[in-house]
């Protein structure tokens, strides 16, 4: 069965795909030992596309970016995944604005592939299945995969450590360029894009792409940019205006990358970040069991009336682990 499924993926069944992201976001203990078979399947016979993780605060028109700068790179012949990621329903656990009803246009492009998936709470502006996603992509043969964040401001990094390229979408008179200065998000984009660059808002546009363009001369040159990198460029969604001259910021950034070993390293890094990651969830997973539960709500009332030290309950529960697996 995994190996018909990883065949079927590698030859750019879109329904098969779509199977596959559904298995590897299960938290069933036998869809995630499936997920892991398909994925080491995959990983004999790796591809390799440009990530493009794309974050911005909401109503910044991330979404209207991504439709039309994703039929201009169909237009050129290339195969795009978008992988949305949605904030979650606190009921249902499902994703609350459904971004494929929102790129009506792309999702009927035979050349592009749009997978909405909930966050469920997971910080970072991801789900938490998102990097296996991208992989899964990536062997289906898309040559570019754009990550769109929840988008939610500073704390959403986390997306840089799954993509080769990390753009900022902005939007005009926002009321916030000093934040250019701040470390956190400016510090991890490579572009920053001010969008809705037409019509009464054109100038104002004009003027926060330079205040942000100051901002980044501001910041430590990093060793994986080339000179002008990073840079902040106005585009238009509603006119479909600067969406080429983003595009080709961004491959010259990721050819320079590749011709100087960064993108080779940069990804390697990633590696060990997701690896860390697994570990420390896989730890963490081993307190929802029942006995840990009870003994973690026991800890918890003690603590919260102050008759026993966060630190020491934390002992107390490391304990009671080690205790579990000996």
């Amino acid at each position: 069965m995994t190996s018909d499924l990883a065949d079927r993926i590698r030859a750019g069944e879109r329904r098969a795909l779509a199977r596959a992201i559904t298995l590897v976001e299960s938290r069933r203990a036998d869809h995630r030992a499936e997920a892991e078979a398909l994925l080491a399947t995959l990983a004999q016979d790796p591809r390799e596309a440009i990530r493009i993780g794309m974050s911005g605060t909401p109503g910044v028109g991330k979404s209207s970016f991504i439709e039309v700068f994703g039929m201009m790179l169909t237009g050129q012949g290339l195969k795009v995944a978008v992988l949305a990621v949605d904030p979650s329903s606190a009921r249902s656990g499902g994703s609350i604005l459904g971004d494929k009803t929102r790129m009506e246009r792309l999702s009927r492009d035979p050349r592009a592939f749009i997978r909405p998936s909930p966050s469920q709470a997971h910080l970072g502006g991801v789900a938490r299945r998102t990097r296996e996603a991208v992989t899964l992509c990536e062997a289906a043969g898309f040559d570019v995969i754009l990550i769109e964040t929840v988008g939610v401001g500073q704390s959403e990094t986390m997306v840089a450590e799954m993509s080769d390229l990390f753009v900022l979408l902005l939007a005009p008179a926002g009321g916030d360029e000093l934040q250019g200065v701040k470390r956190g998000i400016m510090e991890q984009a490579d572009l920053i894009l001010v969008n809705k660059a037409d019509g009464e808002l054109k100038s104002q546009a004009t003027r926060t792409c330079a205040d942000y363009a100051g901002a980044l001369r501001l910041l430590r040159k990093r060793a994986e940019d080339p000179d002008g990198y990073p840079r902040a460029m106005t585009v238009s969604a509603m006119q479909e205006i600067g969406l080429d001259t983003a595009w080709a910021a961004m491959t010259d950034l990721a050819a320079w990358r590749k011709k100087q070993g960064h993108w080779a390293r940069r990804r390697a890094a990633q590696a060990r970040h997701w690896f860390r990651t697994d570990v420390t969830e896989a730890l963490l997973a081993q307190l929802d069991t029942a006995a840990a539960r009870e003994l973690m709500a026991e800890l918890s009332d003690e603590v919260a009336e102050g008759r026993l030290l966060p630190g020491a309950a934390a002992g107390r529960m490391l304990a009671f682990l080690k205790e579990q697996q000996s």
